[in-house]
């Protein structure tokens, strides 16, 4: 496979690679024309009357040792633009004929904010008036020799030995760095021993603040410790909770992700994978193990944040790139850039990619500045010749080394964004105010008279460095834009983000475009705001992607973990009856529906139950009424017969006073039936139950009666017997109130202990509240038994009197009648336990009429056909019962 080249920075050897030098053959052939720059050193400088120095890696190169034929001293390998890196993986160096030196250009544009902020303030005549600034900036190479040789250039002012000054070209007053911690522990020795101020405006390392070992040094970066909270609430906005980490290795790589799990996991948000990134060439060039997180099948999440800890990381780019991953949305931070090199022609697996950059206003001047930078501008300047020489066709003059037949009035702004940005990066704005943050350091020193003394040009210089730190440490100002400055850590507020999105479709577009912000100083849930509107996802995704492990569970479905797996991946369970879910997060457990609520079918919320009981308006509550009305009349009638046909033989025969009495209590059992029809209040629930108590013992009790009443009259044998006194004397007839009254002292106790009352019985039927309650069950099964007791007693009399002779013997209807009132109670109760609602109530009721209608039936139907479509059996059953009678009596 042929690999296009891309540009990568130097990384430190620390130790000799595991490669024999036999597998390395090396061939470096770099351009002759290209040559005759790098000659001219790598160190810029322009003088002034106060000189400001930085360390910029600006194009790169390796430092072998013990692997080739190279000596440890100042030969190195240029590995800008690698063909063949691929072979350089596996362990085969080889740079092909025609290698060029390629120019970093965002390293590139840190060194333009510097001039550009040099000659503003040069330009102003408030700020350090009548006194020049001048710059000197080297190529910073990431060995430790290089690093020694570029501290001691810029301490002693010239390529000489050290601890002598002999240059006559005026010292830097402070150095600008982008370094990190591992190189500050190399460098920050060097420059504490002169207490030499080290200004860096690479990203905030809390390590470098707190650590007392580099007192020299500031940061001019805003404080970015809240950056894990910044991307987590992104995440939470778009509702992912399945991410991927990929972090450099380092302090600060290893602070973002302990950050950024605690604040995943007080989220809820879950992390698929970390994978830490060495930042080291060697491991990267001895590995030939591809990230496997960039497959969809060892790890199946949408969303991967990338944190990068230096500006120099670019092979996690490479990869990316290389395997064309369009699929994933990438979120990272201010540190990272898009690989310029450009390798798919269209498609880019950056497009889409959410940056956290720090918040700051456009510096008016510099896009201005930028295409005002030519190579002839400024001459002592070798990488901007490399970079005109390599981007508009220019040739080199042998002799002199300069340019010529470039492109006619070409200029930066011209390239695309894929080879420079013309967009200050938060590097250079850092750069920009570390300059500004010098100059009123050295504004207010000078004017104080503070250790200064007049040069030979009229100037002043520092004659101590370390008296530039107190007004270091205490300077605050505006800067040009209105942004406060401060370089103590103490007083440095949590960074403002801005939220960029990266456009790179079609490839070599790149960019940066603003869709949100992030303010720390806002209330809380206003801090992120997003135009979703103008959101441009990956490649080939045209809505708002997902990123979850498991699918968000459905109303009326509750979260159950997965063993062995983190808490955002689940099954999902449909939740148990009458409790619910809803849509608003993934629950684990239902929640259970109140008392006066049901579940609905999806079990997504509750309702409230209905009030319900057996209305007037129901089509059942219709039919019974319109029954227990129909038979009200009917046995209303039945009792006008009687009266009416009081004298007739059979109404005397069987006891005029015990046919009114059942008849008159068979319409209150009719009635009673309609305290059990509409909505219930407290009378009707106390007044239904005792009603059907007694009304129906007086029924029952009088058909006993009228059975005792029968036996004795047949059973009488002799007038002298006692039984003919009993019958005489009315005694049957005392049934009725004695046993009326044991009902009435049973009613009275269930009335005085626990009566019925309204309640709401939620757990009688789903969706409906049940509003009578019996009060005490023992009491109300006492009245039903006692009640059942009597009719089991006239049923057991009545079946041993059913075959008496004569005609008036209703011995036979009165067994009839009880047996149809057995038969219906003891259906009812099973029925009754079985059945809720309006139904338990309907039962209830139909088994009232049921009854009664049997009693109605078996005993007075008989009697009024014989009345009313038979009357001459009536007066032939006289005669034959008095001729019967009379023959008993005189036997």
């Amino acid at each position: 496979m042929t690999i296009k080249p891309f540009p990568i920075c130097v990384f430190p050897v620390g130790a000799k690679p595991q490669v024999q030098s036999s597998k390395l053959p090396l061939s470096v052939c770099n351009s002759a024309n290209e040559d005759c720059l790098f000659t001219r050193g790598a160190r810029v400088r322009k003088d002034g009357d106060v000189v400001i120095g930085g360390f910029f890696c600006l194009c790169t190169g390796l430092y072998l040792t013990g692997t080739i034929d190279i000596q440890p001293s100042k030969d190195f390998i240029t590995l800008v633009d690698v063909p063949g890196l691929q072979e350089l993986k596996q362990g085969n160096f080889h740079v092909a004929t025609g290698t060029r030196h390629q120019l970093m250009p965002n390293s590139y544009q840190n060194v333009l904010a510097l001039i550009f902020a040099i000659e503003e303030i040069n330009w102003s005549i408030q700020l350090l008036p009548n006194i020049s600034l001048g710059y000197e900036f080297h190529n910073f190479l990431y060995s430790h020799w290089r690093i020694l040789e570029s501290f001691l250039i810029l301490q002693t002012g010239q390529d000489g030995i050290p601890n002598y000054t002999c240059g006559r070209e005026t010292k830097s007053v402070a150095l600008l760095t982008g370094t990190s911690w591992a190189t500050s522990a190399q460098i920050g020795g060097l420059l504490e021993l002169y207490k030499f101020p080290q200004i860096t405006f690479g990203s905030f390392d809390p390590m470098l603040s707190e650590n007392r070992q580099f007192p020299s040094l500031y940061q001019m970066a805003p404080k970015d410790t809240s950056l894990a909270i910044r991307m987590v609430s992104l995440i939470l906005h778009f509702s992912w909770n399945w991410v991927g980490l990929v972090i450099t290795e380092g302090q600060n790589g290893l602070k973002f992700l302990s950050d950024m799990r605690a604040e995943m996991d007080r989220n809820g948000v879950c992390v698929a994978f970390v994978k830490m990134i060495s930042t080291s060439l060697v491991s990267y060039l001895s590995t030939t193990k591809l990230h496997d997180f960039l497959t969809r099948e060892t790890s199946p999440v949408n969303v991967v944040i990338i944190y990068y800890d230096t500006d120099s990381l670019n092979d996690v780019n490479y990869c990316i790139g290389l395997h064309l991953v369009t699929w994933r949305v990438w979120i990272t931070n201010s540190q990272w850039h898009a690989d310029i090199t450009g390798k798919n022609f269209i498609l880019d697996s950056f497009h889409g990619t959410f940056i956290f950059s720090y918040h700051h206003e456009e510096i008016s001047g510099f896009k201005n500045f930028i295409q005002t930078a030519i190579p002839s501008k400024y001459p002592e300047d070798p990488f901007l010749a490399l970079y005109w020489f390599q981007n508009f066709h220019c040739s080199l003059s042998e002799s002199t080394c300069t340019l010529k037949n470039c492109t006619p009035n070409a200029s930066l702004a011209w390239l695309p964004g894929n080879h420079f940005d013309m967009d200050m990066s938060d590097g250079s704005y850092n750069i920009y105010n570390a300059v500004y943050a010098v100059a009123h350091a050295l504004h207010e020193m000078f004017f104080q008279q503070v250790q200064v003394q007049s040069t030979s040009k009229g100037g002043w210089t520092v004659l101590s460095l370390w008296q530039l730190h107190p007004f270091l440490k205490t300077i605050q100002f505006n800067n040009p834009t209105g942004d406060q400055v401060n370089l103590d850590h103490k007083r440095k507020l949590d960074a403002k983000y801005d939220i960029l999105n990266f456009w790179n479709f079609p490839e070599g577009l790149k960019l940066r475009v603003k869709v949100g912000e992030f303010s720390p100083h806002v209330p809380h849930g206003q801090q992120l705001s997003l135009s979703e509107m103008i959101i441009e996802w990956a490649t080939g995704i045209t809505e708002t992607p997902q990123s979850v492990c498991s699918e968000s569970c459905k109303p009326g479905f509750r979260k159950t973990p997965q063993e062995g797996k983190p808490t955002c991946c689940f099954d999902c369970t449909h939740c148990p009856e009458n409790e619910f879910t809803n849509d608003t997060a993934d629950m684990e457990q239902c929640v259970k529906c109140q008392d006066h609520q049901y579940a609905n079918s999806q079990q997504s919320h509750c309702l409230p139950k209905s009030v319900t009981f057996l209305a007037y308006e129901d089509p059942l509550g219709k039919v019974l009424t319109g029954t227990a009305l129909s038979f009200v009349i009917l046995t209303g009638v039945v009792l006008g017969v009687f009266i009416k046909h009081r004298h007739t033989p059979i109404v005397k025969a069987n006891n005029e006073a015990l046919s009114y009495i059942p008849l008159t209590s068979l319409i209150s059992c009719f009635l009673c039936s309609l305290l059990f029809i509409g909505h219930p209040n407290t009378a009707t629930c106390i007044l239904r139950q005792t009603t059907f108590g007694v009304v129906f013992t007086v029924a029952v009790s009088t058909v006993l009666a009228k059975t005792v009443t029968v036996v004795l009259a047949f059973k009488i044998t002799s007038p002298g017997r006692r039984m003919r006194q009993l019958l005489i004397s009315g005694a049957p007839n005392c049934i009725i109130p004695i046993c009326s009254l044991i009902q009435f002292i049973l009613c009275g106790i269930w009335m005085a202990t626990n009566p019925p009352f309204i309640d709401t019985d939620a757990h009688s039927e789903q969706g409906h509240i049940i509003v009578c309650n019996k009060g005490s069950l023992t009491a109300f099964y006492c009245v039903l038994g006692y009640l059942g007791s009597l009719a089991l007693a006239s049923f057991t009399v009545a079946f041993l009197a059913r075959n008496l002779p004569d005609t008036f013997n209703e011995a036979k209807y009165l067994t009839f009648s009880m047996l149809v009132f057995c038969i219906v109670w003891a259906t009812f109760l099973p029925v009754y336990h079985s059945t809720k609602g309006k139904v338990m109530v309907a039962m209830e009721v139909f088994s009232i009429l049921a009854s009664s209608a049997g009693m109605l039936c078996c005993i007075f139907a008989p009697k009024c056909y014989i009345i009313l479509l038979r009357p001459n059996r009536s007066y032939l059953c006289k005669f034959r019962d008095k001729t019967h009678s009379w023959r008993k009596i005189h036997s």
